[in-house]
């Protein structure tokens, strides 16, 4: 085991928590850092997690982390911010959680002499993408991969689906109280990728040095439309609903509607600009990860039932 004390930034999320899972079931050492001890209490039950409040947007944090590390994982990504950069690349939130911050890692990894970094991404992520978050994904992988004193890999997974995604979920609680789902981007391509495999790509990849200096896309074995997604989410959670797919100018309007919610929007103009270009990988996944990608339909009725 060439790396046995793992920083994963971002720890305490949806993959990060299967991640720090299945590190600490390989007997290593897994620094989780977290600005709210509440959110990552749930992984106190495994016996090698150790949890470590602070903000690791701050220098000095980032640097005393990478003292009790041999390798950090960088999961922290989100999906709306708003728009304000003067070259109308990608506003502040999303330069600060997918450029700033793994800028802050690689130089805090160099300084500490922590030399490997496993990078999380998004397919689709482009200097030319047509969406804030896409492009600010691709500036982040630019800055994950800036030195060479640092052994970088970089993910880039569909949309993860699993228990507790944010996804099917969404679409099947909204189906439990509309009578009809109208639909923004009904015709985009989607192929989720399953939260267990991601989490055990990053475990693969991590002693493999194959996978250095590689972007390795992550992705299920089934390309489906956004329409088909969420009529499966409405069979498999028992409350299927029509689905009336949107016509740009409709979608965008009700995408403005939505980001005015409290509480975080359900669905962005930018989320809909990201879905102008089919979020499915190239071709198979790298070998240098070693995973079977699990098709949804294995996993997602038992969950969405519940």
């Amino acid at each position: 085991m060439a790396y046995s004390s793992i920083l994963v930034i971002g720890g305490a999320g949806f993959i990060g928590s299967r991640l720090v899972a299945q590190l600490a079931a390989t007997g290593r050492r897994v620094i989780v850092p977290t600005r709210r001890f509440q959110r990552a209490r749930h992984l106190l039950v495994l016996p090698t997690a150790e949890i470590v409040e602070g903000d690791v947007h701050d220098d000095a944090t980032l640097n005393r982390l990478m003292g009790k590390a041999d390798a950090v994982v960088n999961l922290v990504g989100i999906l709306h911010g708003k728009a304000g950069r003067a070259d109308g690349r990608y506003g502040p939130d999303f330069a600060r959680a997918h450029v700033d911050l793994p800028k802050k890692i690689v130089a805090a990894c160099a300084a500490n002499r922590v030399g490997r970094y496993l990078h999380m991404s998004a397919l689709g992520a482009a200097g030319n993408a047509p969406s804030m978050y896409l492009r600010s994904k691709a500036a982040g992988e630019a800055a994950a991969c800036s030195n060479p004193a640092v052994a970088t890999t970089v993910f880039r997974p569909s949309v993860v689906f699993g228990e507790g995604d944010r996804f099917l979920n969404l679409f099947a609680s909204l189906q439990k109280f509309m009578p009809v789902m109208l639909l923004g981007g009904a015709d985009a391509k989607f192929q989720p990728v399953y939260v267990e495999d991601v989490a055990q790509a990053f475990v693969n990849a991590l002693d493999n040095s194959e996978s250095i200096g590689r972007t390795v896309e992550l992705a299920g074995p089934t390309i489906y439309t956004l329409r088909e997604l969420v009529m499966l989410a409405g069979i498999y959670s028992g409350h299927r609903r029509p689905i009336i797919g949107l016509p740009s100018s409709l979608a965008r309007v009700q995408a403005w509607v939505l980001e005015q919610l409290p509480g975080g929007p359900l669905m962005s103009r930018d989320n809909l600009d990201s879905m102008k270009v089919d979020n499915v990988a190239a071709g198979p996944i790298d070998a240098a990860v070693g995973i079977t990608p699990t098709p949804l339909e294995t996993v997602a009725p038992y969950y969405l039932a519940r």
